[in-house]
């Protein structure tokens, strides 16, 4: 029994020593737990406040003015922009730009002294479901005796609701569009992200050491093949979203692909740099998950972005799979073009540039 309880030690004390020897390893024991804390802790927030709002106000007198500050007061929306009509506010919504649009119509003021209609418009996007309960929280935004022209009985809400690209609030229409994403930045990165390691412990890179492929043509060789594979499980999502949760795609399929693609590439050459750091597919499997796990909780796919503090919102502007989810969301709810979504592919370009020369950078035709 003695020399059990030896030999099982012994085995432990060797166990012990290589984990010290893989800074990796443990980096990802203290890492995750407190990368998973840090997040739920202060990232994750369904109290949503701060709303992204345009005012489109055809009245112009002081009291619509009123009622614009004192719908700010509030604290459920943040007006950032003034457009003229609600046409306006309907072509932002439809960009993304804004969650929702204030509309005080040019009869306003006759509306103060009505008890038959709302005196303003709210329009919602209502693609996530959690922003339009947020926004039906100013319907009954109270206006005192000194904002309407005269005291009314039985005052209807303040504003008529117009939810847009899902007023039936079902959230399968809103996760299957973003699911692209994820199934994406998951898949794209592992599959690259164990491509020279691969390669290394194979000993197949031996051989391409001695080929006359440059760096360059090697790793945009090694991708290639993979943008083929991402283009078949968008399209597997998308056939599968309509035909089973009834998922409409809204706008143009080839802006769709369009924008997969750039967002497929940039995912994969983080998994090419990862390659290139890692020194076994385990290690790149961590570094992977290190990776995706505040992708998905800050990129708005399982918690409203609008809902997280300012220094998680920077972060997540980092993560491609951020810019893909409004994207996606754009064009397969609410219908918009890449023109109007442009700002959204510029991170992705720039996302895939820097990792692309890191990677190159990283990788030599050498063994050591």
């Amino acid at each position: 029994m003695r020399r059990f309880f030896d030999r099982m030690l012994a085995i432990a004390s060797k166990e012990i020593i290589q984990l010290r020897r893989d800074r990796l390893t443990i980096g990802m024991i203290i890492g995750i737990p407190t990368l998973q804390l840090l997040l739920f802790g202060y990232a994750i927030n369904t109290d949503i406040r701060d709303l992204s709002a345009a005012v489109a106000d055809q009245a112009q007198t002081r009291r619509s003015r009123d009622l614009v500050a004192a719908t700010v007061a509030s604290q459920v929306v943040e007006v950032v922009a003034e457009v003229a009509t609600p046409e306006e506010l309907e072509a932002l919504l439809r960009a993304g730009r804004i969650s929702v649009g204030i509309h005080i119509p040019p009869d306003f003021e006759r509306r103060l002294t009505s008890a038959d209609r709302p005196t303003a418009h709210l329009l919602v996007d209502a693609s996530d479901p959690t922003l339009l309960a947020a926004a039906k929280g100013l319907l009954s935004l109270p206006i005192t005796d000194e904002l309407r022209s005269a005291p009314v009985t039985r005052p209807p809400p303040t504003f008529e609701l117009r939810a847009f690209y899902n007023p039936e609030r079902r959230s399968e229409v809103q996760i299957v569009p973003a699911l692209i994403g994820v199934i994406l930045t998951l898949t794209m990165s592992l599959f690259t992200a164990v491509a020279i390691v691969r390669e290394r412990e194979r000993g197949t890179l031996e051989l391409l050491i001695t080929t006359p492929v440059r760096r360059n043509e090697l790793m945009i060789g090694k991708i290639l093949p993979y943008v083929i594979i991402g283009l078949i499980q968008v399209s597997l999502i998308l056939t599968l979203g309509f035909f089973l949760f009834h998922v409409p795609v809204r706008g143009s399929i080839i802006d769709l692909y369009l924008a997969s693609v750039i967002f497929i590439a940039s995912t994969l050459t983080l998994g090419l740099l990862v390659s290139t750091i890692a020194t076994s597919q385990f290690q790149s499997f961590q570094m992977i998950m290190f990776f995706f796990l505040p992708s998905i909780l800050l990129s708005g796919f399982m918690f409203p972005f609008e809902g997280m503090p300012k220094p998680a919102q920077w972060l997540a502007e980092l993560l491609p799979l951020t810019h893909f989810v409004r994207l996606v969301r754009a064009i397969v709810l609410r219908g918009a073009t890449l023109p109007e979504i442009g700002h959204e592919i510029w991170p992705l370009v720039a996302f895939f540039v820097v990792t692309l020369v890191a990677a190159m950078l990283r990788f030599r035709k050498r063994l050591d």
